[in-house]
């Protein structure tokens, strides 16, 4: 069989993980295959209720406006969905105080809005959206065990039954086309030595950031302010984080952030006397006035990755990978989901794309464009910070005046309502880094002065 990723190739994928990058995935395949067979190594529960598999469900994450987009495009009125079911959402600048660069940003109107609901709420809706499809079948509880094939093709998957009294033998399930969405501790490259081919090159670039979360109900009262959320963002001379954002019902969802030595603690009472580090008391304030209502939870595994598949190398047509398992971003960003929506969009434009017939070279390139804007992002600010280690920590030749640039974007950001509008459409993966060098921003970049901020936190909207 050529390598030929078109319909008429394409009986049988297979999709390796019930991720969101596997379900959407899934979701596209299936207007391609006559069936599509997702394999899930987790039982998944019934309702929006964190799972094993999704190490990082209990902490934040916000969906951005660029992955607001591209569910709406891949499951028509999802973000309608959303919103019924109570997910609140959080304009940017406007219902924020946020601390950047030693700078308050202004509250001005809102450019931007993230859904801040939590992740399994929204990662039930997925899965109720995409596994009504009759062509999409869910195995659950069976995990991958390696690949079927030479390293010329990837013909299917080896598969092992998980949990007690399952049976342990492995069976083989055939396929056209299998995409590993297994997250970023794939095996792929287990799984491709195992059939004789290569295993791409890893980037990396690991600041050693760990972070804990903790839910609590938001104070009865908070009268001294119309805020909903508030940011306190690490950067190179100041290495604390801490974020404060709604979950819906009076609920927050709060995550302070370290770096490597100094983690935050997952002891309760320890946990609220970290956020005394942060440069303001504008989050500790709050969360002594609020309530907690759940343990907290750390998290460490926040290192950059990203394999390049694009590469040169001795690998199979009939594989590809995409999600976490393509590239997976320093958390803090808050990047992946959209990235899992954002891929599976360039994976539907490169399967239909009329004017070439695709393969797996070009379908896998596709997918690692659709994921470069936001590496650009996580780790061009990653290497800057102390301690950065791995590959992808040198910085190129380009590096310096860029970021020289984008240093004095960030400055302008938080009191130029222009420059932030422009700031916030880049790290919302609405519009491309490029529109920074615009010549209205750029002007104001490069000639204006740094715009009026507030001397404390912004308690109140701009009148």
């Amino acid at each position: 069989m050529a390598d030929d990723l078109g319909h008429r190739a394409t009986r049988h994928a297979v999709v390796i993980g019930g991720s969101l990058a596997g379900l959407l995935a899934a979701r596209v395949l299936a207007e391609h295959a006559e069936r599509v067979t997702v394999v899930e190594r987790d039982r998944l529960p019934e309702g929006p209720e964190a799972r094993a598999g999704v190490p990082q469900g209990r902490h934040l994450h916000v969906l951005i406006e660029g992955g607001q987009r591209a569910f709406d495009e891949l499951l028509p009125g999802f973000t309608d969905e959303l919103t019924s079911l109570g997910a609140p959402t959080v304009g940017a600048p406007e219902d924020m105080v946020q601390w950047q660069n030693g700078r308050w940003f202004r509250r001005t109107a809102a450019t931007t809005r993230h859904y801040t609901g939590p992740r399994p709420q929204l990662e039930w809706l997925v899965r109720q959206r995409v596994l009504a499809d009759p062509r999409i079948e869910l195995v659950e509880g069976t995990e991958t065990v390696g690949l079927t094939g030479d390293s010329s093709r990837v013909r299917g998957v080896r598969l092992r039954e998980r949990g007690a009294g399952a049976d342990k033998k492995t069976r083989t399930l055939a396929a056209d086309l299998v995409v590993d969405a297994s997250g970023r501790s794939t095996k792929s490259a287990d799984w491709l030595a195992g059939i004789g081919a290569e295993a791409p090159h890893e980037e990396t670039l690991d600041t050693g950031l760990a972070y804990g979360t903790r839910v609590y109900r938001a104070p009865a009262e908070d009268a001294g302010t119309d805020a909903t959320g508030y940011y306190i963002v690490p950067d190179p001379a100041q290495v604390y984080g801490g974020v404060v954002l709604p979950l819906g019902d009076g609920h927050h969802l709060v995550t302070l952030s370290g770096l490597r030595g100094d983690e935050p603690p997952t002891e309760e009472g320890s946990f609220e006397e970290y956020a005394k580090r942060l440069p303001h008391p504008v989050i500790s304030d709050w969360l002594a006035r609020a309530e907690p209502v759940s343990p907290v939870y750390g998290f460490r595994r926040t290192a950059n990755i990203r394999r390049r598949y694009d590469r040169p190398g001795r690998r199979p047509a009939g594989f590809l990978a995409i999600g976490d398992a393509l590239c997976a971003f320093n958390p803090i960003y808050g990047q992946g989901m959209a990235v899992a929506a954002l891929s599976a969009v360039a994976l539907r434009q490169a399967l239909a794309d009329p004017k070439r017939t695709p393969t797996t070279r070009t379908v896998q390139r596709a997918l690692l464009d659709a994921s470069r804007q936001a590496w650009d992002i996580s780790a061009g600010a990653d290497k800057k910070m102390p301690g950065a280690t791995g590959d992808a920590a040198r910085p190129g030749p380009m590096d310096r005046a860029v970021g020289w640039y984008l240093g004095r974007v960030v400055e302008r950001a938080a009191g130029n309502p222009a420059v932030g509008a422009s700031f916030r459409a880049a790290i919302t993966l609405t519009a491309p880094l490029t529109s920074l060098f615009a010549p209205s921003v750029a002007r104001a970049v490069l000639f204006e002065p740094v715009g009026e901020t507030p001397s404390g936190p912004p308690l109140r909207r701009d009148a």
